[in-house]
């Protein structure tokens, strides 16, 4: 396992640069954040993401399940002057807002819709549509499930195992035993075992977002995701034309797709 799994403090000021590098110039194109939008963030975390949307003057909200994590979240925007406001529930208990106004104008889904299993994800984006402003715009970022890492190893207690690409793609069985057999406890095998049944390739959440009547406005698929410039000092690195458009295969070498999507 990787220390930023480990010190969540450095976990948030990674996700805080890259959100504040790249996140913000990606939506800006749609959104016009000097006019301090609000923001919400599914699966927040400790709210790295949210914070330079802070900075930037907007009202944010924060809903995670992981009670620890919005504990951190509150402690991290306090610590930084910020006002963000973190509520620790699963999404799908949430309400929906009663006015409009309460509505949202972003939502920010990065890394969360490869965790959802797979006959909840077109539910999910039905809920989360109830969240948006008639105008709105929702970012979705989630690595390609056949991607080398698209099976989340990397969260491996084992160093050997969390180096390891492409093992997501084996057999549950052969799975299983793999991650036994170099000392990962059970509750690590559940959530990369869940991990694999809520598998996200490209062509399905395409599919999801058609049957949600969502219109994809704006796609970009990274060879070499932004995040791990700040992770692995790695300069991020766009897929260009024919290889964005080969089906299925384009899975295999992108590590994280973003997409923009409109009412």
């Amino acid at each position: 396992m990787q220390a930023r799994h480990l010190d969540r403090r450095v976990y948030f000021n990674e996700l805080a640069k890259t959100s504040r590098e790249y996140f913000i110039s990606y939506v800006n194109k749609f959104i016009d954040l000097e006019a301090h939008p609000r923001v919400l963030e599914i699966g927040c975390g400790e709210g790295g993401n949210l914070l330079p949307f802070a900075e930037q003057g907007c009202y944010v909200l924060g809903i995670d399940f992981d009670k620890n994590k919005i504990d951190s979240a509150n402690a991290f925007f306090e610590e930084q002057g910020l006002k963000g406001d973190f509520i620790c529930s699963d999404f799908m208990k949430v309400p929906e807002p009663q006015s409009v106004e309460e509505k949202y104008d972003l939502v920010l889904i990065h890394d969360v819709v490869e965790h959802i299993e797979m006959p909840y994800k077109p539910t999910f984006l039905e809920h989360m549509k109830r969240f948006m402003k008639p105008d709105a715009y929702a970012y979705f970022g989630f690595p390609a499930w056949q991607m080398p890492f698209g099976g989340h190893q990397q969260i491996c207690k084992s160093k050997f195992v969390s180096k390891l690409p492409f093992i997501h793609l084996l057999s549950e069985k052969q799975y299983r035993r793999l991650l036994q057999r170099h000392g990962e406890d059970e509750g690590k095998i559940a959530e990369l075992l869940s991990i694999k049944h809520s598998k996200m390739p490209v062509e399905l959440f395409e599919k999801f977002v058609k049957a949600a009547q969502l219109k994809v406005v704006k796609r970009t698929y990274w060879v070499i995701n932004p995040h791990y410039k700040v992770k692995f000092h790695l300069i991020p690195l766009r897929e260009i034309w024919p290889f964005t458009k080969i089906p299925y295969l384009r899975n295999f070498y992108t590590t994280s797709a973003w997409y923009i999507l409109h009412q």
